[in-house]
């Protein structure tokens, strides 16, 4: 038999009788596994997850569920296609045997694989002094738990909702609060919001959307300590420059932990940022060298893009959890060179104060900004992220539309400022520094991260303190 004969006699086999196992009931968990059905694979599928419900859709937890427009159990995700998979749910991965294909669960079960996905994203950071993260009143929004906890807490109504963190979920809790009337007051290390994500000059148009919505924005400021009353409840907080804010309700934004803990010991690529792969989802050992049968997919994975110079990324991005896990599927079943590269051009969007925000490209990767199309006092704008003369970003306040054209330009490594679409120019179109903050400097992560070129590499460029 040749060669190529024995390699596709090969794929067959695994295709047929093959054990795949996936870590993490997630958005990328379950597209993962429809897209292995869809690539032929009939052989067994487990899916592995922490929490009890089947994948849900966490971009809504933050809107309509908090607005009370949805309940938190009718976020379930729609299936494309039937995964005919043996579902494990509520139950923790706890550790990775790599020599005998084994992950432990936390009941003490063993499950071997041939193949293993892990896709165990994020969680929310907790409020750092455990005392006070008990107190009832404090909340963190990640999981569909929390949302029906939080949307619950709103609706009674508090006396003032303080938020801490003023990244994008801290800013979207902000601006549901106001919609429902609520007062609420934010408090930011940084500048201002959205700093980390999109820089200081957008962050200062941020700040002035909070304002003018009746948000009581405190920005430079820290939270040194909750307090509660003899119920256990909270009813003010303390902060750094020894003033004090009363609130029942305080909502803990501040950023995410991706969830690698249960792989210590694993010899993965694993830290801070994630798990480090390769752009085909197959996961790096701690001395760089790729696996053949680990593949990583979501928010758990960094890997290196070559329009960014080759620096690894870590995205907390819908479209990077769909795609990501469909490129890892297909390569799982598939041998080189029929491999498929995940190059996904990030992007978001955020609803806040009535405005829709979204953003392409990966602007903390810019040093300079220019508004190319739109009007910054109507907040009806465009504006574009360069560095070195080349155009690596691109954000829009109520524009979206144009969102396709500058994706173009940054595939293209499109000159910087890049030449406007058509018409409504603003009147002065000169590039201004960005205003990203230095790193080490306490802000909310960005959806975004640089997380550098040594995939087992464990310093980060924005890794927050305790607020």
């Amino acid at each position: 038999m040749t060669v190529p004969a024995t390699v596709a006699e090969l794929v067959r086999q695994f295709r047929a009788k093959g054990r795949i196992v996936i870590v993490g009931a997630s958005l990328a968990g379950l597209r993962a596994a429809e897209a292995l059905r869809e690539e032929g694979f009939t052989g067994s599928v487990t899916i592995i997850g922490d929490e009890p419900y089947e994948p849900y859709d966490r971009p809504p937890l933050s809107k309509q569920v908090l607005k009370g427009w949805v309940p938190a159990d009718h976020t379930k995700l729609p299936r494309l296609r039937e995964v005919n998979a043996q579902w494990r749910l509520g139950v923790t991965a706890t550790g990775l045997d790599r020599a005998a294909k084994q992950v432990r669960l936390a009941d003490g079960e063993q499950i071997p694989y041939d193949r293993l996905l892990i896709a165990t994203g994020t969680r929310a950071r907790q409020w750092p002094n455990p005392h006070e993260a008990a107190l009832d009143g404090v909340y963190s929004l990640r999981s569909r738990d929390d949302a029906a906890q939080l949307q619950k807490a709103l609706a009674e109504p508090p006396s003032r909702v303080m938020v801490i963190g003023a990244g994008f979920i801290g800013s979207e809790v902000a601006s549901v609060c106001r919609e429902l009337d609520l007062p609420v007051t934010v408090v930011e290390r940084g500048s201002a919001p959205l700093v980390g994500a999109l820089g200081g000059v957008i962050g200062e148009i941020a700040a002035e959307m909070h304002r003018d919505h009746g948000v009581d924005l405190r920005c430079g400021l820290g939270v040194s300590s909750l307090e509660g009353d003899a119920d256990g409840h909270v009813r003010r907080a303390h902060l750094s420059d020894g003033t004090t804010i009363d609130a029942d309700v305080v909502v803990a934004s501040l950023g995410s932990i991706r969830n690698v803990e249960w792989l210590e010991g694993a010899g993965l690529a694993s830290g801070f940022w994630g798990v480090g792969c390769d752009a085909g989802g197959r996961a790096f050992d701690i001395n760089g060298v790729v696996t053949d049968s680990i593949y990583v997919a979501g928010d758990v994975a960094r890997s290196p893009h070559v329009l960014y110079e080759y620096q690894f990324l870590a995205m907390e991005h819908w479209d990077n959890a769909v795609l990501g896990a469909e490129a890892a599927a297909h390569n799982m079943v598939n041998f080189e060179p029929h491999y498929r590269p995940h190059l996904l051009l990030p992007g978001f969007w955020s609803g806040q104060f009535g405005l829709n925000i979204k953003s392409v490209g990966v602007p903390p990767f810019g040093d300079e900004i220019v508004f190319t199309q739109g009007s910054v006092k109507e907040r009806r704008f465009a504006a574009a992220y360069g560095r070195r003369g080349r155009i690596v970003a691109a954000v829009t306040f109520d524009h979206g539309k144009w969102l396709e054209y500058y994706g173009k330009l940054i595939e293209q490594s499109g000159p910087f400022p890049p030449p406007p679409p058509g018409w409504d120019q603003p009147p002065d179109m000169k590039p201004i520094p960005a205003e990203f903050p230095q790193p080490g400097v306490p802000t909310a992560i960005p959806d975004v991260v640089l997380t550098g070129h040594d995939p087992s590499e464990r310093a980060a460029e924005f890794r927050p303190r305790p607020r």
